[in-house]
C-alpha cells in the first residue's frame, strides 16, 4: 500500500469506522478486519511489504438472548409446513431439523455434502466452526427422516446437501444468505421472527433444561470449545440474576412494611402535647 505503516493503519482505522457508522454488528466488523490483517500478513510473509496492521477489533459483547424462539418457537415453525409436499418444503424440514435437533451452525449446514450423509449408519459428518476436519455425529430418527425424504427428491449424485430451488439459481449450492433468507420467510409465514443461530440457541437451551443444567454433556451437542459460552447459556436459561432482583426487591419491601409499621406504632403511643389543650 502506498504510503507504508502509518497510512495502512489510518485507512484501516477509517474503514472500521465507516463500518460502525453503518451499524455492523461487532463480529461482523471484525471478521472483516481478521479478513486485512490475514491479507498483509501474507504479503508480509511472501516479503512484499515489511509491517503489519494494529487496528484491533470492535469490543463484542456476550450473548444476552441465548433462547432463540424456544422449543415451542421450532413446533410451530415445522407446524408451519405441514401438510406441504413439495420440494422446498422438503427441504426446508430438512433445514429446521438440522438446525434445531443437531444445534448446527449455518455455515456447518449450507457446507454438508451428499457424500457427508450416512442414512444406513444414521450419521452425518459436519465441518465445525473452526476446525480442519469433519466430525461425525449421530442423526436422530426425525433428523434421519427429514434428511432421507430431501434425498429421495434431490438424488444421490454427489455435490452440495442442499441446493437453491430458486429459478435463478437452481441447482446451487445454498449459501448462507440463502439459509438465513429461509428461515426468516417461514417464520414471517407463523408470525414469528427467527434467524438461523436463534435455533441454535433454542436448541441448546432446551438440552440444558432436558438435561437438568449438565453442562460437560451439552458441551458434546453444542460443540462449543469454551464451557464458559454453555455457563452463559445456562445462567440466561435460569434468569439468575432476574431471581436474585427478585429476592432483593421483595426483601426491600419487607423492610419498607415493617418500618411503616413502627412509625405507626410509634404515633399511636406518643402522647399528645399539653399546648394543643388535649389531655395526655
Amino acid at each position: 500500500m502506498a504510503g507504508g505503516h502509518g497510512r495502512a493503519n489510518e485507512t484501516v482505522l477509517l474503514f472500521r469506522s465507516q463500518l460502525q457508522a453503518r451499524g455492523l454488528a461487532p463480529a461482523t466488523i471484525n471478521r472483516r478486519l481478521a479478513a486485512l490483517r490475514s491479507l498483509v500478513k501474507l504479503a508480509r510473509t511472501l516479503g512484499l511489504i515489511t509491517w503489519v496492521l494494529e487496528v484491533e477489533g470492535v469490543r463484542t459483547e456476550p450473548y444476552r438472548d441465548t433462547r432463540g424462539p424456544g422449543h415451542a418457537g421450532f413446533r410451530q415453525l415445522l407446524a408451519g409446513l405441514d401438510g406441504r409436499i413439495d420440494p422446498k418444503a422438503i427441504r426446508d424440514r430438512a433445514l429446521l431439523r438440522l438446525l434445531y435437533d443437531l444445534g448446527l451452525r449455518r455455515a456447518e449446514v449450507v457446507g454438508l455434502d451428499v457424500e457427508d450423509v450416512d442414512l444406513l449408519a444414521e450419521t452425518v459428518a459436519v465441518l465445525g466452526k473452526g476446525r480442519t476436519q469433519k466430525v461425525t455425529l449421530t442423526l436422530p430418527p426425525a433428523t434421519r427422516a427429514a434428511l432421507a425424504e430431501w434425498l429421495t427428491v434431490r438424488g444421490m449424485q454427489f455435490g452440495p446437501l442442499f441446493t437453491s430451488l430458486d429459478r435463478a439459481s437452481r441447482g446451487r449450492r445454498l449459501s448462507g444468505m440463502g439459509l438465513y433468507l429461509v428461515v426468516r420467510q417461514i417464520g414471517e409465514r407463523v408470525n414469528l421472527r427467527v434467524r438461523p443461530h436463534g435455533l441454535r440457541h433454542a436448541a441448546i437451551t432446551r438440552a440444558l433444561d432436558l438435561t437438568g443444567g449438565d453442562i460437560r454433556s451439552v458441551q458434546k451437542f453444542s460443540r462449543h470449545k469454551d464451557v464458559r459460552l454453555l455457563q452463559r447459556y445456562d445462567d440466561n436459561r435460569q434468569d439468575l440474576g432476574g431471581a436474585v432482583a427478585r429476592r432483593v426487591a421483595a426483601d426491600a419491601e419487607i423492610k419498607v412494611a415493617q418500618t411503616a409499621l413502627v412509625v405507626s406504632k410509634d404515633l399511636i403511643e406518643v402522647p399528645v402535647s399539653e399546648e394543643t389543650g388535649a389531655s395526655g
